[in-house]
């Protein structure tokens, strides 16, 4: 019976001469003379086979157009600036002609909507349709911010797609707004502080209490009837100037509505306390002068047609 092999045997010197001879042999046939016959890794070996004429004719021709392109368009960095290129491309002079040629194809609607009248645009089917699109752009570059994108409001800054005004939502009370800001301190302004009845002792602790629980009431939140009741003359007495009887809101003063569900800094009992204790006032930029009257036009426009305006 023939012995079989023992891997935990020892192999003898001899043994892994002859193996190695052996090795040398095939490598020599494989191989011949050359350099990479004996590169070998993990049993992986080198091997000195040419790479294939198309890969070699494709890699002379990437190599050879680099070099053109680097010839004809703008490129590298030399003591004397950056090379040109042959052709002269500049990009930014492509895409400042791209930019004029828009502006020579927008400019005669820009100037109709310049010098129409609100209603004149909103009438006219063309001039409705640019000043829709110029005004979503004008949009989300300076008012997207705080408003959010379509105006749906965002924090403490209002919405402006439902029909819940604290200054008006007509075409041109809008623009109004658009033009002299809240509290920006422009001459023309919209400007209606809300007293500090906490901080500034105005009203008591607890009369602040029972006027939270009539807003409460009559916005048809849950709240205590027997104060909501004390608190109803209270707020008559200090706080229908401005929002109106019952809370329906004075446009005008920039009073907001009580009796509806809209809240700017929340509608729980807290954040109702706190507002009538010490009230936060939001601030919005004046755009007249920062704006052409085209654009402004154009933002009335979408902002009017969000859905909200009246």
């Amino acid at each position: 019976m023939t012995d079989r092999l023992d891997p935990t045997r020892p192999v003898s010197h001899e043994a892994m001469q002859a193996t190695r001879e052996i090795k040398d042999v095939q490598d020599k046939l494989a191989f011949g003379d050359s350099p990479l016959a004996h590169l070998e890794w993990d049993g992986i070996r080198e091997l000195d086979y040419p790479p294939p004429r198309w890969w070699v004719i494709t890699f002379i021709g990437t190599v050879l157009f680099a070099v053109l392109w680097s010839i004809l368009y703008p490129s590298w960095p030399t003591p004397f600036g950056v090379w040109r290129g042959i052709l002269g491309y500049d990009q930014r002079v492509v895409v400042a002609d791209d930019i004029a040629r828009a502006e020579a194809l927008r400019a005669p609607l820009v100037q109709a909507i310049g010098t129409a009248e609100l209603t004149g645009i909103q009438n006219d089917p063309d001039l409705m349709n640019f000043a829709i699109r110029g005004g979503q752009v004008a949009f989300n570059n300076n008012c997207a911010q705080c408003h959010g994108l379509g105006g749906a409001g965002q924090g403490f800054f209002p919405t402006l797609a439902d029909d819940d005004w604290l200054w008006g939502g007509t075409p041109e009370e809008i623009e109004f707004t658009i033009r002299h800001g809240i509290r920006s301190g422009a001459e023309e302004a919209r400007d209606n502080i809300m007293p500090n009845f906490g901080a500034d002792q105005i009203l008591t602790r607890e009369q602040i209490s029972d006027v939270t629980e009539y807003v409460l009431a009559i916005s048809g939140a849950e709240h205590d009837a027997e104060a909501a009741g004390r608190g109803e003359p209270l707020f008559a007495e200090n706080c229908a100037v401005c929002h109106g009887e019952g809370g329906a809101g004075l446009p005008e003063l920039g009073g907001p509505r009580l009796n509806d569900a809209i809240w700017l800094y929340g509608g729980d009992r807290n954040q109702i306390f706190s507002q009538i204790h010490r009230p936060a006032h939001g601030v919005m930029p004046a755009f007249e002068g920062r704006l052409d009257d085209a654009t402004i036009k154009m933002l009335v426009v979408y902002v009017h047609a969000l859905g909200g305006g009246q």
